[in-house]
C-alpha cells in the first residue's frame, strides 16, 4: 500500500481558527460539535507533572518551585542519558584507631552509555545513595533574582492598569478610585462579589491601581543598569599555539544545555537534574468538552477520553498508483475503511471550479457517482470463516474488492501540468451517528440515534509524473 507508512500523502482539511491540512491520524473529532479538530485549534491543559525516570508525580506548584526538574534523577552532561547510582567500596580509617582501615561503601553517578562518571569532574562520593550531590553555584544568581522580581512587579503593575481601564470602560458611572473607607466596607460586607463575579479570588483593591492599601505596603524594587566594560580579559599566551584536544572540548549542544555556565572544557561538565514531563488534556475551544484526557497515574499509558479522528471518520488511503502522464487518464486504486460498528454510507463529490478549499490541485479527478456502502467494523468477523459475506451488489468498474469493513475503489485522474507532483482533491460526505448524545427513552423503547451527514475535504498527493 502506497500510503501505509506515508500518512502525509492523504490530508484532511480542518476548518478551525485557520485552515489546516493534516493526516487523519493526527486529528481529533469532537462528538459534540461534529467537527474535526487539530492540535492548533484546541486548548492544552496540564494535568500533572512527573519524572520520566523515577515516575514521581508532583503538583504544579511543587514543580514550579523545583524549576520543573526532578530532585533525585540526573542527566549525563555528555550524552544526555539518565545517570545511575553506582556503589563501590573504599578504604576508610577507623574512628578508634586511625592507623587501621576498613572498607566503606561509597556512591557515585555513572552513565551506562558513554561511561561518564561524577569522579571525572572531581565530585566527591557520597555515603548515601540518594540526594546530596554537589552542584556548582551560579555567580550571577543574585542579579538574576533581582531582575525577576523587578519584572514581576512591572508585569503586575501593567496588569492592574489594564484591569482598571477595562472596568472603567464597562462601568463609566463608577468612580475611578475608591477611598480606603469604601474599599474596607466593600470587602467587609462582601459587596465586591457582584462587581468582580467574572474574576473570582481577586481583591476589589486590585481593580483600582497600586495607589491604594496594598500599594502602600509594597516596596518599590529598583535595579541597577548593566554597564559595559572597557577592558576585556586577554586571551592566554598559548591560546593560538596550544594543540586542541577534541575530547576535552565541549560541543555546542553540551554548552547550551547549561546556559548558566556554558562550560568550555569536558572537565567543567556537571550533571543536571532531569526535566519533568507533563500529562496534558485537550479541550475543544468551541464547546469546551474534553477531546483527550490521560490517566493521572504516571505508570499508566491509558486514556480516560481519547476522541481520535480515526475512530470516527472513514479513512482514505492510496493503494496503488499507475504511471501518471500529462493529459492522459489514469486509474488510481484507493481504499476506504469504516472505523465504526454500524454501516456507513459514503458519497464522493468532485470539487467545483473556484472552490476556496481546492488550492493545491494539479489534476482533474473523476470520482464514483454511486454511493459507497461500508460494512460495520466487527473484530470477530476476521476470524469467523463460516460467516456469510454481505451482498452489497457492487459495480465492478467502481469497487475493486471488499473485505470486512474495508473496500477498494477506483478514481480517474488526468494531470493538468507537465511537471511537478500530481495532487487531487475531492469532498467526502458520509453519515455519522452521534452516540455521545443522550437518548430519551420512549414508551416503545429506546429511540434510534438520528444520523447526521458530515462533509470533509480530502487531498491526495500521488507523486511525480512518469517520464
Amino acid at each position: 500500500m502506497a500510503s501505509l507508512l506515508q500518512p502525509e500523502r492523504v490530508l484532511y482539511l480542518v476548518r478551525g481558527e485557520k485552515k489546516i491540512r493534516s493526516p487523519l491520524s493526527q486529528l481529533y473529532f469532537c462528538r459534540y460539535c461534529s467537527e474535526l479538530r487539530s492540535l492548533e485549534c484546541v486548548s492544552h491543559e496540564v494535568d500533572s507533572h512527573y519524572c520520566p525516570s523515577c515516575l514521581e508525580n508532583m503538583p504544579s506548584a511543587e514543580a514550579k518551585l523545583k524549576k520543573n526538574r526532578c530532585a533525585n534523577c540526573f542527566d549525563c552532561p555528555c550524552c544526555m542519558h539518565t545517570l545511575s547510582t553506582r556503589a563501590t567500596n573504599i578504604p576508610a580509617p577507623l574512628p578508634d584507631d586511625p592507623t587501621k582501615t576498613t572498607m566503606k561503601k561509597a556512591y557515585y553517578l555513572a552513565c551506562g552509555f558513554c561511561r561518564w562518571t561524577s569522579r571525572d569532574v572531581g565530585m566527591a562520593d557520597k555515603s548515601v545513595a540518594s540526594g546530596g550531590w554537589q552542584e556548582p553555584e551560579n555567580p550571577h544568581t543574585q542579579r538574576i533574582n533581582k531582575l525577576i522580581e523587578y519584572y514581576q512587579q512591572l508585569a503586575q503593575r501593567e496588569k492592574l492598569e489594564r484591569d482598571r481601564k477595562k472596568l472603567a470602560r464597562r462601568r463609566p458611572y463608577m468612580p475611578q478610585a475608591f477611598s480606603q473607607h469604601t474599599i474596607h466596607v466593600v470587602e467587609k460586607y462582601g459587596l465586591g462579589t457582584r462587581l468582580q463575579r467574572h474574576r473570582q479570588g481577586t481583591p476589589i483593591t486590585s481593580l483600582y491601581g497600586l495607589s491604594l492599601k496594598e500599594g502602600e505596603d509594597q516596596k518599590e524594587i529598583t535595579i541597577e543598569p548593566a554597564q559595559a566594560l572597557d577592558e576585556v580579559e586577554p586571551l592566554p599566551e598559548d591560546y593560538y599555539t596550544r594543540p586542541v584536544s577534541l575530547p576535552e572540548v565541549t560541543t555546542l549542544r553540551q554548552r547550551l544545555l547549561q546556559p548558566d555556565f556554558q562550560p568550555a572544557g569536558a572537565s567543567q561538565l556537571h550533571p543536571k537534574h532531569k526535566h519533568l514531563l507533563i500529562k496534558r488534556s485537550l479541550r475543544c475551544r468551541k464547546c469546551e468538552h474534553n477531546l483527550s484526557k490521560p490517566e493521572f497515574n504516571p505508570t499508566s499509558i491509558k486514556f480516560k477520553i481519547q476522541l481520535v479522528a480515526v475512530s470516527y471518520i472513514p479513512e482514505v488511503r492510496i493503494m496503488s498508483i499507475p504511471n501518471l502522464r500529462h493529459m492522459k487518464e489514469s486509474q488510481v486504486l484507493l481504499t476506504l475503511t469504516n472505523p465504526v460498528e454500524h454501516v456507513t454510507h459514503v458519497t464522493l463529490i468532485a470539487c467545483e471550479e473556484g472552490d476556496p478549499d481546492d488550492v493545491n490541485s494539479t489534476a482533474k479527478v473523476m470520482v464514483p457517482t454511486k454511493e459507497l456502502v461500508l460494512a460495520g467494523k466487527d473484530a470477530a468477523a476476521e476470524y469467523d470463516e463460516l460467516a456469510e459475506p454481505q451482498d452489497f451488489q457492487d459495480d465492478p468498474d467502481v469497487v475493486a474488492f471488499r473485505k470486512s469493513n474495508k473496500m477498494g475503489f477506483f478514481i480517474k485522474v488526468v494531470p493538468q501540468r507537465e511537471e511537478g507532483d500530481v495532487t487531487v482533491a475531492f469532498r467526502m460526505r458520509h453519515d455519522f451517528r452521534n452516540l455521545a448524545a443522550p437518548i430519551r427513552p420512549s414508551e416503545e423503547g429506546d429511540a434510534p440515534t438520528e444520523a447526521i451527514w458530515l462533509t470533509h475535504h480530502v487531498e491526495l498527493s500521488l507523486g511525480p509524473l512518469a517520464p
